[in-house]
């Protein structure tokens, strides 16, 4: 079974050698590049294909916010795991708006990370524990971004395309599971995202997630 590519994208040189020393422990983890900003990270992923991009959010130059943009958009597959020590949900919210997959604190145990690393590059959404709750209490007097307008609003079929988005399933393995053809699917995904004011299935997933519809 081939190792898992992991690119680590941070300015300073102390965390990349630390984070590169725990994942280096993992015989299914390889660590094939490593990067000081988004700028590199972008000519890095190029070059040698990883299966996800460890990147850290505040960095001089290219951010790793708008490094995560660029990389969605031209390469879909260089899933996003931002590694940071911002615990603002705003940042949360916006790293995910611009299609990260994860979102894990740089206090997070090793064991945690190196999960968290595998999850994501199966294409899980993975949020830190401490993430998630601190979303729901930071934003009391308003629509929370990831909830929906009307919770109840969404169908028994959509419900059940949502469940299996968290877990991780494709639009094509959706319809497998589910018999019927990637284009409904397809049509169920765009009224999830309506109804739920969502913008991908990024944040969709992360909303199952946060509210227990992957379970």
């Amino acid at each position: 079974m081939k190792p898992i590519r992991v690119l680590l994208v941070d300015d300073h040189e102390l965390v990349r050698r630390g984070v590169a020393a725990v994942l280096g422990e993992e015989e299914d983890i390889q660590v094939v590049a490593q990067a000081s900003d988004g700028a590199e990270a972008i000519q890095w992923v190029d070059q040698v294909h990883p299966d996800v991009v460890l990147m850290d959010l505040r960095m001089p130059g290219t951010s790793g916010l708008q490094a995560t943009a660029i990389l969605n958009q031209r390469i879909p597959k260089a899933n996003v795991l931002i590694l940071t020590v911002s615990e603002e949900a705003r940042d949360l919210q916006e790293a995910l708006r611009f299609g990260a997959l994860g979102y894990i604190l740089k206090g997070a145990p090793p064991e945690a990370l190196v999960h968290a690393v595998r999850q994501v590059s199966q294409g899980w959404v993975v949020i830190s524990p401490r993430m998630a709750g601190k979303m729901m209490v930071d934003f009391p007097q308003e629509r929370h971004p990831l909830a929906p307008a009307r919770e109840d609003s969404l169908s028994a079929r959509e419900r059940e395309v949502l469940h299996l988005l968290a877990q991780g399933l494709a639009n094509k393995e959706i319809a497998d599971t589910l018999v019927v053809s990637e284009n409904t699917v397809k049509t169920h995904m765009r009224s999830i995202l309506t109804k739920l004011h969502l913008k991908n299935r990024t944040q969709a997933a992360a909303y199952a997630r946060l509210t227990g519809s992957s379970s």
